[in-house]
């Protein structure tokens, strides 16, 4: 994402028009690579972002407000003891460098008006926020570092990073074309890019784009069109003269607005708040997959082990299988016993079976047990598997239900659609033991159930007149059954397949055959959508009145049994 030295500069030129003589009242650091500062001005309350994250560092006035821990950081006190109370004096950069320097007056512990500064350092994996004094002495910094280029530790002396290119503020026309005319790259983007300074690839080719330049076949002419564009936009930034826009999903960059007016006292903030939404968006998204993928993998390795304790169930359950035949050598061997009981070291005794016509069967023994002994082994054997039958099958039916209702949380997971959706599903399962290794502490909601905004949260439609609600996770899907739903409601669910509970509000309480086949129809395609069978050809929905759809005692969320329904086929 092209945060480059014309973002910078622009971004810097709007805060000088706003945010200068602001005080900071209030310091926040939301995450460990993220600082927040609260600013008055002119009876204004701002709120300064400034982003060391690597995939989304930046500095920006923020709208977006977000949670603050419990504990503060340390940096984040040390910011508050040095900065709370100081007024904005000066925020600049130097060049085209995504380096801003904002300045400070504060009191000291004297109560002497002291200088501060705060470096931001907009560059990717090495981006950095820097506290010194007035004499650049480092006080502290958000991230330490200390390499052959420079030390950003405390107590050291601040300097800026090493610039190995050309200031294109400093260039004329003439100037500008010799040095890149001079230079063996055919790539006019390269030639900017690897030249100048802040200059960014996407910016150069959005930009030459703009102009109708050809990236590699170019004229002088051409050249003197893009240094008066170039010069028009940094004369123009901090007005409405200037603008960002979207070069596709992931990244985006500065024009001037085709009709520009040179008017530069029409002052705005335009790209402080487009990039807010942008990187809003962005870290909203990638908190959204990360939290996704997160509980997508615990329940994913509960889901194998519930496979395997059912795979286990099922050998074990096999093995039962041969109870009878182990009750059915007994009997024949206890039969037979007056005939036997003289054999001695054998492993093997042929008998005729009375239980299926007198046939000969061949029951094994133990050599090393009288027959008498195997008789017992093998009643024991019996009683054994007998028992574990039972046992096993309660267990069968338990972890049956458990696979299923896992398989329902990772529908709801996959079916997710924001953060939102994701805490509601975590809200569920939080006290659940598939969870107690999810690394959610930071972001975890309250367990405790709110049904007051539940209705607010559930997807909702309007067709020909009706209200059709959805459910998209189990706690949803309980709520529209069970609380939302009147008696003469109809409820929409996919045969045997996991899937959002659908409810049809039938305030006159008509009959089945009295709604528009239409409209069952609709709530029976919204049902297949959100099922887990949405992209099958023929799928059943099962529909009936909510006061047909009840709970079972002990089951768990999401989980009904309903009867007198009727069944939809949507193809």
């Amino acid at each position: 994402m092209a945060f480059d030295g014309f973002i910078t500069k622009a971004v810097v030129t709007e805060l000088k028009n706003n945010i200068i003589g602001a005080k900071v009242n209030k310091v926040f650091e939301p995450t460990k690579t993220e600082i927040v500062l609260g600013l008055y001005n002119n009876g204004i309350n701002y709120a300064l972002n400034i982003s060391t994250n690597p995939e989304f560092c930046r500095i920006n006035l923020t709208n977006h407000s977000k949670p603050n821990p419990q504990n503060a950081y340390n940096y984040c006190m040390l910011l508050r003891k040095y900065l709370i109370g100081g007024k904005i004096v000066n925020i600049s950069n130097y060049d085209l460098e995504r380096t801003i320097e904002i300045d400070f007056e504060c009191y000291n512990d004297l109560n002497d008006l002291v200088v501060r500064k705060l470096f931001v350092e907009i560059m990717s994996r090495q981006s950095n926020i820097i506290l010194t004094n007035e004499n650049n002495i480092i006080i502290d910094t958000l991230k330490h570092f200390d390499n052959n280029v420079r030390e950003l530790l405390p107590a050291h002396e601040y300097s800026f990073t090493p610039i190995n290119k050309i200031s294109f503020l400093i260039q004329n026309k003439e100037n500008f074309i010799y040095i890149i005319n001079s230079n063996n790259e055919t790539s006019l983007t390269k030639i900017l890019a690897n030249t100048f300074i802040g200059f960014s690839k996407p910016f150069i080719k959005e930009t030459l784009k703009i102009l109708n330049i050809n990236d590699l076949e170019y004229t002088s002419s051409d050249l003197e069109k893009l240094f008066d564009y170039i010069n028009n936009l940094i004369k123009n930034m901090g007005t409405l003269n200037v603008s960002c826009k979207l070069i596709n999903d992931k990244d985006y960059t500065i024009f001037l607005n085709p009709d520009f007016n040179n008017n530069e006292f029409n002052s705005s903030i335009n790209i402080n708040f487009f990039l807010d939404d942008f990187y809003f968006n962005k870290e909203t998204n990638a908190l959204f997959i990360n939290s996704r993928n997160n509980l997508l993998k615990i329940v994913s390795d509960t889901l194998k082990k519930v496979n395997k304790k059912i795979k286990n169930i099922n050998l074990k359950l096999k093995e039962c299988e041969e109870m009878d035949k182990f009750k059915l050598y007994g009997e024949l061997l206890t039969a037979n016993l007056y005939k036997i009981s003289s054999l001695s070291n054998t492993n093997e005794i042929t008998l005729e079976n009375y239980y299926d016509e007198n046939k000969l069967i061949t029951i094994p023994l133990d050599i090393s047990l009288s027959i008498q002994k195997n008789i017992e082994k093998y009643f024991k054997k019996y009683n054994k598997l007998k028992n574990a039958l039972e046992i096993v099958s309660e267990q069968k039916k338990e972890a049956e239900k458990e696979l299923t209702y896992i398989e329902s949380i990772v529908f709801s997971l996959s079916n997710a659609k924001n953060i939102n959706d994701i805490s509601e599903v975590y809200e569920e399962i939080s006290e659940n033991v598939i969870t107690k290794k999810a690394n959610f502490s930071k972001n975890k909601i309250s367990s405790k159930k709110n049904t007051s905004n539940a209705e607010m949260k559930l997807e909702k439609n309007i067709f020909e007149g009706y209200t059709i609600y959805i459910g998209k996770n189990n706690i949803q899907n309980d709520y529209i059954s069970l609380k939302l739903a009147n008696p003469n409601d109809i409820w929409f669910h996919a045969q045997k397949i996991h899937g959002s509970h659908i409810l049809l509000r039938n305030p006159e309480n008509l009959d089945l055959s009295d709604i528009p086949e239409n409209v069952l129809f609709k709530c029976a395609c919204l049902a297949k959508e959100n099922s887990k069978a949405s992209n099958s050809l023929n799928v059943c929905i099962d529909y009936c009145y909510s006061k047909f759809v009840k709970k079972s005692s002990g089951s768990k969320p999401g989980m009904v049994i309903y009867n007198n329904f009727k069944t939809i086929i949507v193809k």
